[in-house]
């Protein structure tokens, strides 16, 4: 006599559905829709993208394939997604590309909010000017320290600081952004006691209690 448990995983295996074995890409197969202003160069190793905001390209794996079914529109494959690396570059490589259309047709921004008693800043010129790699720009910030902190900054970034708490970073490029946001928020990262620190667009942080004796 067979156990019920053991009947129930026989009988499991026998199915008279064919299995699908294709592989499709959630991210990869979504078409991207190509604003007017936006024109494009491609090549064998390169996609590069001419936008009002300026020019950009994207690496291209050999077995990425671009087509463009209607003018309008972007279609991102490879040549077989049953491969396993071309599978993980299949969605990579689009992303890199609507971030990439994006970026030189209407730029990135994201702000930074300075949370604390006496938490301040402003944008100034930069006495070291360009020396350091900068655009002869600085923040100047008073983050609770016994001293001002001084962030230059880069010239791929463009800063405004509309008030004295509120920091508004742009550029064409969602990776360079987002390293600057991050540099600028380690210099007083949130702490979840009293909810002070830099946060960086609409982050939340889980405030604790104090355990008393």
């Amino acid at each position: 006599m067979i156990p019920r448990a053991r009947l129930a995983s026989t009988l499991r295996t026998f199915s008279s559905s064919a299995p699908a074995y294709k592989h499709v890409s959630h991210i990869g197969g979504k078409p991207i829709m190509l604003p007017p202003n936006v024109s494009f160069d491609s090549s064998p190793t390169a996609l590069t993208v001419n936008g009002p905001l300026g020019t950009t390209s994207v690496a291209l794996h050999p077995f990425v394939r671009i087509n463009f079914p209607e003018k309008d529109m972007m279609e991102v494959s490879v040549e077989d997604a049953e491969i396993k690396v071309q599978r993980q570059m299949w969605g990579t490589t689009r992303t890199h590309i609507y971030n990439a259309i994006v970026g030189m047709s209407e730029g990135f921004k994201v702000p930074l909010y300075l949370v604390g008693v006496g938490y301040r800043a402003q944008l100034e010129d930069d006495p070291r000017g360009t020396m350091d790699g900068g655009n002869g720009k600085r923040l100047s910030m008073k983050l609770g320290y016994s001293h001002t902190v001084y962030v230059p900054v880069p010239p791929h970034i463009t800063c405004e600081v509309p008030t004295p708490t509120k920091i508004l970073v742009s550029c064409t490029d969602k990776h360079l952004l987002g390293l600057f946001a991050a540099k600028v928020r380690s210099y007083r990262k949130p702490e979840p006691y009293k909810g002070k620190g830099i946060f960086v667009g609409d982050e939340k942080i889980r405030i604790k209690s104090v355990k008393k004796k």
